[in-house]
């Protein structure tokens, strides 16, 4: 490509490469803003669509170049109240970005905040005098850099900012950091500190810094956000977190139950020779017992036995011994009553 240029020696406009090549301006808003830099000072009490019309630049295209152009800092528009209460809107035009805080610093330099009266039009700079902006840079000027700095003390009638906790303080950068997401979502010192107190809430929810920014920086309507505190302010009231559920009060400390006492001991009755008849032999003794149990058993059977003689009419004490032994038949009991019986029938005879 063959390049042949021509340095003008008078009539041009100094734009800096970072306004030509700027890569979120269409062709449109970048003409409107080498025109509106070069104008002498006694056109620049027109409106910004006189110039565009000027241009050929008319209806949404002019709409478009504006809205790129207040999008990205070049432009600011100010509404302030005349004498008889009708309102004037004031425009500021650099050839660099400004934030909202250096716009302000400009307009109060140039005294363009005053009231004023409702047929007297205000240039888009402030009143007359030296201008602000618009006018070519000095040669050992660098291109591109914006000159003009906030006042370093507040004026007089301005509140001071109390101080922050260490928690406010973190909401308050992140609400300030917004506007690196979305210029539109730029907020001020006193408007980021305005939604401090539904922002804290969120931390207080168990919501992180991070995560904070993440919510209020998604999800963004494709058009420009026409306020940046009412839409923040909306969306931290819209989508604040679940209160986190209260801890459960510690329960009382129980009285330990007094501890139980072991069961006493199995009482084992003593070892006692048995009375009875026959070898001498040993059983345990309860609730007193002389005789073991085959002994008793055997005494029951010899007094049954008596009964049963007597009954019979049989005096004998060999028979009723005879019975008392037949008693004792390991066939049952139906075999000894009945061995009693002949016994005792044999003896009557």
């Amino acid at each position: 490509m063959l390049w042949h240029a021509i340095a003008p020696v008078r009539r041009y406009t100094k734009a800096s490469h970072d306004v030509v090549r700027h890569p979120r301006l269409c062709s449109d808003a970048k003409i409107l803003l080498l025109y509106v830099q070069g104008l002498p000072d006694e056109q620049t009490h027109l409106a910004l669509s006189e110039h565009g019309r000027k241009l050929g630049i008319k209806g949404r295209a002019f709409q478009r170049a504006k809205e790129q152009l207040v999008v990205n800092g070049f432009v600011h528009e100010r509404k302030v109240s005349g004498a008889r209460g009708l309102w004037t809107t004031l425009q500021l035009f650099a050839n660099v970005p400004l934030s909202d805080d250096d716009a302000l610093a400009v307009w109060r330099e140039a005294a363009a905040c005053v009231e004023a009266s409702p047929g007297v039009q205000f240039p888009a700079v402030g009143q007359p005098g030296p201008r602000t902006v618009g006018h070519q840079l000095p040669v050992d000027e660098e291109l591109g850099e914006n000159s003009s700095r906030p006042p370093t003390q507040a004026p007089d009638g301005e509140v001071a900012l109390e101080a922050l906790s260490p928690e406010e303080a973190q909401v308050e950068r992140v609400l300030l950091s917004l506007r690196e997401c979305r210029r539109d979502l730029r907020l001020g010192v006193p408007e980021a500190r305005s939604l401090i107190a539904p922002a804290v809430e969120w931390l207080r929810r168990g919501v992180s810094g991070a995560e904070l920014r993440q919510v209020l920086s998604s999800g963004l309507p494709t058009g420009r956000v026409r306020s940046a505190v009412g839409f923040l302010r909306h969306r931290l009231e819209q989508k604040m977190p679940e209160a986190p559920a209260p801890e459960p009060a510690p329960a009382p400390e129980s009285t330990p139950e007094p501890a139980q006492e072991p069961p006493p001991p199995a009482v084992v009755a003593p070892l006692v020779t048995c009375e009875g008849p026959g070898n001498e032999h040993v059983f345990r003794a309860y609730g007193g017992a002389t005789l073991c149990p085959d002994c008793q058993q055997a005494a029951a059977w010899a007094r049954w036995a008596e009964r049963r003689a007597a009954d019979l009419g049989v005096d004998l004490a060999e028979d009723a011994a005879k019975a008392v032994e037949a008693g004792r038949d390991p066939d049952g009991w139906r075999s000894r009553l009945a061995a009693a019986a002949a016994v005792a029938e044999g003896g009557a005879e």
